[in-house]
């Protein structure tokens, strides 16, 4: 059955996408500043992880160096 498109409902229509669309928007620009913290966290996270690392190492290495 075919309905009838007035150009009352497709002007509401139109409003209910747009009011969805800009709903959708401010969530994914929100989730992108989330993402944006988490990313920075992680880097952070991961230097904090090699500077470790390479100062262990180089520990290890003297250790060794002085035993020989």
């Amino acid at each position: 059955m075919r309905s009838i498109w007035t150009d009352e409902r497709l002007d509401d229509f139109k409003s209910s996408v747009e009011k969805r669309l800009d709903e959708l928007s401010r969530r994914i620009d929100d989730l992108t500043g989330r993402l944006d913290s988490l990313q920075h966290t992680m880097v952070h996270g991961f230097i904090a992880i090699m500077v470790a690392m390479v100062t262990g190492f180089m520990g290890l290495a003297g250790l060794i160096i002085t035993k020989l």
